[in-house]
């Protein structure tokens, strides 16, 4: 039996060039915005949109700004910084924010921001904002290279420069556990 998602992989393969333009990209080319009216299948019990359904649509938002910037397939490689605000509850409109804040040689961290609107009542409230990291990846599954981002305003700067400290702080962490679990196999 041949594999029944073969022909859409390939739809999407043909899709994304293998030459992609490599100058810098202003920041808010990849700005995206989704908007959710969140409904009893997101929640739990108590009438709270779960975690979960929150965090979904953190990464498809995130995803679809990583693959604006870099213009080819991405995979989401980590989530950092994920904060729950305030709950979200049946009803209420989610607004999901993304943009790509900084790259490297294959990977972007996106930022995403997410707001809630109570349609009846006007009200908006900050809920949620996360960091997720994506990697660009070639018709053969493999990282690919992206383009620089263009910070273009003072908050685009500064978005980019924490994206700079954050990215120096995994890796000094994923530093830090190799040699933990080094030391600790060693016993």
């Amino acid at each position: 039996m041949s594999d029944p998602w073969a022909r859409l992989r390939a739809q999407r393969d043909s899709q994304y060039s293998e030459s992609v333009d490599m100058s810098a990209r202003p920041a808010a080319g990849s700005q995206t915005q989704m908007c959710v009216a969140m409904e009893i299948s997101h929640a739990n019990n108590d009438g709270n949109v779960h975690g979960g359904t929150i965090m979904r649509l953190v990464d498809g938002a995130a995803g679809i700004a990583a693959m604006r910037h870099a213009r080819s397939r991405v995979v989401t490689a980590s989530m950092d910084d994920m904060s729950f605000l305030a709950p979200v509850y049946i009803g209420d409109l989610v607004t999901v924010r993304a943009m790509v804040n900084d790259a490297h040689s294959t990977s972007m961290e996106v930022g995403v921001r997410v707001d809630v609107e109570n349609i009846a009542t006007g009200e908006w409230r900050h809920v949620a904002s996360a960091h997720l990291v994506f990697v660009a990846l070639d018709a053969d599954g493999r990282p690919s290279p992206v383009p620089p981002v263009l910070a273009e305003t003072d908050d685009e700067a500064r978005r980019q420069a924490q994206a700079r400290v954050r990215r120096e702080q995994r890796l000094l962490r994923k530093q830090a556990l190799a040699a933990a679990a080094r030391d600790g196999a060693s016993r």
